[in-house]
């Protein structure tokens, strides 16, 4: 258990409950479908590209449901932890999640339109988890829970090399990308689920 800021009210402990089940559910939701779908490779084609075609609105609907979890579970996380800058940077994260959903990829055109928009709220997403992992490391640090620094630079890492992998071409590209950013996002989940 970690040491909480402020006692945890019941509404802190349902905002931490959107925390908690953000992550599995976009993980679970998104794999499932680039299991699934045909044609799809995911080593080849980012998660993003489920929001596209006939069964298209499960994957944007995937977005905006856990965007908005994010958001919440962040409002929730503001009142636990020390120190306001994860909190801030995890519901930036959530309303990247949110932008994604609305602005899908158009494999027509991927460079231009909404895509353009995804790809930036896509950008947006990733630097904010990115960020509030490293802040949440060395709040952990600070306070003498090693484990939990580790953690989070680790979650943090994974995500920066997965994102840095894809967009420079590397084999497998969108598969580390997908990697990175669910590891980023369970760890989210089970530090929410700690405070909790």
């Amino acid at each position: 258990m970690i040491a909480t800021a402020a006692p945890t009210t019941s509404s802190t402990r349902s905002l931490l409950g959107c925390a908690v089940v953000a992550a599995p559910l976009w993980a679970s939701v998104s794999l499932a479908q680039a299991a699934t779908r045909d044609g799809f490779d995911l080593t080849v084609q980012p998660l993003s590209m489920l929001s596209t075609g006939p069964s298209g609105w499960l994957q944007i609907t995937n977005f905006l449901v856990s965007g908005v979890l994010m958001v919440l579970g962040a409002a929730g996380l503001s009142r636990v932890l020390p120190g306001r800058w994860a909190a801030r940077l995890l519901a930036i994260s959530g309303a990247g999640v949110i932008g994604a959903g609305v602005f899908t990829m158009d494999p027509a055109d991927p460079f231009g339109g909404a895509s353009l928009l995804h790809m930036l709220a896509g950008t947006l997403t990733f630097a904010t988890l990115i960020a509030a992992c490293h802040v949440l490391g060395r709040r952990f640090g600070r306070a003498g829970k090693r484990r939990h620094a580790v953690a989070s630079h680790v979650a943090g890492a994974a995500l920066l090399a997965g994102d840095l992998w894809a967009m420079s071409g590397g084999v497998a590209g969108s598969l580390t990308l997908a990697v990175g950013c669910i590891t980023a996002q369970l760890w989210i989940s089970f530090v929410a689920a700690q405070y909790r």
